[in-house]
């Protein structure tokens, strides 16, 4: 391959979350931590967006971003190609992030005391959205048969009841790693178009689908499920810039996004930063192929972890992704609570992993992995979980 994504990087000393947060967010900085949790990844950005960067950064000058078309030509221009869907420049509207984007969403179109409904397990940050702005979370859970996750329509009919302003998707799905097929979300978009609610797709993960699936984003089906839906992308997660803070929300309809556009400036927001603008023109324009060679690189790491805990692991079940680098592990066959799993996995393997209990309560019993690192990373965190699986038996 062009791209060498075996090279270990060290991220020590960055300002990095991943990496540097640890005592921030738990109280611990041990330096034999290894940090498999945080959703980016440990390759380098493209080169083309580095150079990008680097070109900017070298005119020395700083200033309030404007005149900016290309930009949005590089947004029209991306998802054309990628999904065949035809989008408009006033369609796009910049946020510093697809999370405050959620918060000013909720907002913006409901009041304290609204519902919001979600699928958990699911992003935390999607419960935060809600109850920061004082409304009600409905949670519509996934449906589970031991191997895949399944929407419940049945449920969420019943659940789509007159304080039901919104409806979080999550498409693909952090962290069940689910490609909605398109009749599952026409389904859904016809639901939420008879019960007068409002779609929110956030499809910040919708670059990075498997081979053998195909995201299909609901408002790109039809002219009706557009003008009821608000689609979040960002090129972070895709290209590893998420420390850039550059995402487009995307909105067909003019009144919905009119008063999008009124809660954000509420808040002062308005441009993108300069260096964000030349990182997703360059990744968007050029940086294509280095995330094809990504890709195969991620189904070669998932093929090895699968392979790696069927072999040493088997009281762990791996959820198998159809989309992400996020891999979902159910270890409920332990019969650990999840203190007692938290503190195995944390204290004794020295392992950094997302615990499931933070995605809902149907979370209880997994964890979250991030498997966008080198391989031989990924190796040394499977043998640590290995060793204390090991310990309990």
């Amino acid at each position: 391959m062009k791209y060498n994504f075996d090279d270990v990087n060290n991220r020590l000393h960055t300002n990095c979350l991943k990496w540097d947060g640890l005592e921030e967010r738990f109280g611990i900085s041990d330096k034999d931590l290894l940090p498999l949790w945080v959703a980016d990844m440990d390759f380098k950005a493209p080169q083309c967006v580095i150079d990008a960067i680097m070109n900017r950064a070298e005119h020395g000058i700083y200033g309030y971003a404007g005149g900016y078309d290309t930009y949005y030509d590089a947004v029209i221009h991306w998802m054309k190609h990628r999904y065949h869907w035809d989008i408009k420049k006033e369609w796009i509207v910049f946020t510093p992030g697809v999370v405050p984007a959620l918060n000013m969403i909720v907002k913006a179109f409901t009041h304290p005391g609204d519902k919001v409904i979600i699928q958990s397990p699911i992003y935390p940050p999607f419960f935060n959205s809600i109850k920061n702005n004082s409304c009600h979370v409905v949670n519509n859970p996934l449906k589970f048969d031991g191997k895949k996750y399944v929407m419940d329509f049945d449920d969420l009919e019943k659940k789509m009841e007159d304080q039901v302003k919104l409806m979080f998707l999550c498409s693909p799905h952090n962290p069940v790693g689910r490609v909605w097929h398109k009749e599952e979300i026409k389904r859904l978009g016809d639901l939420c178009i008879k019960n007068n609610v409002i779609l929110v797709s956030d499809e910040i993960h919708a670059d990075l689908v498997l081979k053998g699936h195909k995201h299909t984003s609901l408002a790109s089906i039809s002219e009706e499920f557009a003008q009821n839906t608000i689609v979040c992308t960002a090129p972070s997660k895709t290209f590893n810039i998420a420390g850039i803070q550059t995402s487009n929300i995307i909105i067909p309809n003019e009144k919905i996004r009119n008063q999008f556009l009124k809660e954000r400036e509420s808040v002062g927001i308005s441009k993108p930063n300069v260096f964000g603008i030349e990182a997703l023109e360059a990744a968007y324009l050029h940086g294509e192929e280095w995330l094809e060679q990504l890709l195969g690189y991620l189904q070669e790491n998932l093929t090895f972890l699968i392979k790696y805990i069927e072999e040493n692991i088997p009281k762990i079940k791996v959820i198998q992704p159809e989309a992400t680098y996020l891999v979902w592990l159910d270890l409920r066959e332990l019969g650990l609570n999840k203190n007692d799993l938290e503190n195995i996995i944390f204290n004794e393997g020295k392992l950094v992993l997302n615990q499931g209990y933070t995605y809902g309560e149907e979370g209880e019993g997994f964890v979250r992995i991030n498997i966008a690192c080198p391989r031989s990373i990924l190796k040394e965190g499977l043998s640590r979980l290995k060793k204390v699986i090991d310990n309990q038996i």
